[in-house]
């Protein structure tokens, strides 16, 4: 299984952003991630054998964190990996804590993940050229009140994403 621990945004906020993303795409061109992934990710897991499924919902049972809202503040270019994406101006104190958190319970539970630290970003277009410029952001309410655990499932298509683990983050 192809996993990963995520924020998922509300429906209108992963609307808005989409919408954002093909006005965007006229510039940068490249693919515009689909309305129902967008997301953030928190930790990238990769192939995972199913039996290790339960440490993977252990170690994020065992991650706490604060609900927060992620603000939506910037876009930008990535030329190393010609990604378009949109997040905040810096990362929020609950999120930093809550992927630093989660990271270090996976790795005490012995998954590998990746060395760079954490970037909050979402992206929106794949392969994409340097754009001359990007459209304003529409203003996106993100309440962060929960972090998932999700499976991807290559296809032709692109990947679909399914949800096999929610874990609430303290509402106080």
């Amino acid at each position: 299984m192809r996993l990963f621990f995520a924020l998922w945004p509300p429906r209108q906020a992963a609307a808005a952003l989409h919408v954002w993303a093909n006005e965007a795409s006229r510039e940068a061109h490249g693919r515009v991630t689909r309305a129902e992934t967008i997301h953030l990710t928190l930790a990238f897991l990769g192939e995972v054998d199913e039996e290790a499924l339960p440490s993977v919902i252990g170690a994020g049972r065992g991650t706490g964190g604060k609900a927060h809202t992620l603000p939506i503040e910037q876009a930008r270019w990535w030329k190393h990996n010609r990604i378009v994406w949109a997040g905040p101006n810096e990362t929020p104190a609950p999120l930093a804590s809550l992927a630093v958190e989660l990271k270090r319970n996976l790795l005490e539970a012995g998954f590998e993940l990746e060395t760079r630290p954490f970037a909050a970003h979402v992206t929106l277009i794949r392969k994409a050229c340097e754009p001359r410029g990007l459209p304003p952001l529409p203003a996106i309410d993100w309440p962060a009140a929960e972090f998932v655990l999700v499976r991807s499932v290559p296809s032709r298509e692109g990947s679909s994403y399914e949800t096999i683990g929610r874990f609430a983050l303290d509402q106080k």
